[in-house]
This record gives C-alpha cells, structure tokens and sequence, in this order.
C-alpha cells in the first residue's frame, strides 16, 4: 500500500434487530431473520417481517397464522356492573345513527 492510497474502512455495524410487541398478536421481527427452534433446529424466514407466535394456537407454530383472532376474551369476573352508556344506536332499531 502507498501513502496515496485511503485506509480501507470497516463497514458500519449492522443495525440492532428490531422486534415489535403487539399487544394482543404476534412479535413482529425484522427479517430475514433465523429462528432457533427448541430442539435444536434452525428455521430461516426471508420474509421482510416475521410473525412470531405467542399464543402457540398457530397450526404453524412458531409462526403465526392469526389463530389468536378465534379466541374468545374470558368472561369478566364478577362484580358490580358497569353504569350503562349510551346506546350506540337510536332507539327507533334503524341502525344509522342521526346527522
């Protein structure tokens, strides 16, 4: 190398994986990304965004498959009701509101 030449530079660090946290859904992580499996195998997703279940309903377990959209809210537990509202829709039982 002579004095004219520039010192290679080293390349940036590549940028921290990025996961999202749903609050009722998947994680969702920056892909591509490799899934470590717990017994031992890899799963390598390219997608540009992998959906990672947390719900384990998915039939395509360790990803999603939006099974957690089927499932049912457990009843709310006993208690005093809450004060009524009002009602979403007139009275007349035409279903649009008034305007």
């Amino acid at each position: 190398m002579s004095a004219t030449d520039p010192e290679p530079t080293a390349a940036p660090p590549p940028p921290p994986p990025r996961i999202r946290l749903t609050e009722r859904g998947p994680l969702l992580v920056d892909g591509p990304v490799d899934l470590l499996l717990p017994d031992g195998t890899v799963l390598h997703c390219d997608r540009p965004v992998v959906a990672v279940c947390t719900c384990r309903r998915s039939r395509r377990y360790p990803l999603c498959d939006t099974s957690h959209r089927t499932h049912r809210r457990p009843a709310p537990a006993p208690g005093p009701a809450p004060a009524p509202g009002p009602p979403s829709f007139p009275p007349d039982g035409s279903g649009q509101t008034p305007g």
